[in-house]
């Protein structure tokens, strides 16, 4: 009678090669989940400073749709004076929008923000 050896990949390796698989799974959930939480910081940042800006709202405001291009510019913007040309355009949407009465409110679309409309209330 002939004793046949086992061929193929011993236990050791296969232990070896799920552990490795493992750790290697870890670590790209860390370093996605690091990245998203930058960005994430971004948005952080515009939106409090979105929020510090509603402040100075009045009866006729920019609509969701202004201020949310206000929070992409704001990400998008390189350096502080890209930040604060962005942040100087959405206060002035913020000015023009105050000086509406509640009939033009509606109708009035500031300057800097072409195709999107001021909001009442």
């Amino acid at each position: 009678m002939m004793k046949k050896k086992a061929q193929g990949l011993s236990l050791t390796t296969i232990i070896v090669a799920a552990v490795g698989l493992v750790v290697l799974v870890i670590l790209v959930a860390i370093f996605t989940g690091r990245m998203s939480l930058f960005g994430l910081g971004i948005s952080k940042a515009a939106r409090t400073e979105l929020a510090s800006l509603k402040l100075d709202y009045g009866q006729c405001h920019p609509s969701r749709g202004m201020e949310s291009l206000f929070t992409n510019a704001l990400d998008d913007a390189e350096d502080e004076a890209a930040k604060a040309e962005v942040t100087n355009q959405f206060e002035r949407a913020i000015s023009s929008c105050k000086s509406q009465t509640q009939d033009t409110c509606d109708a009035h679309t500031p300057a800097d923000y072409s195709g999107v409309t001021c909001v009442w209330g």
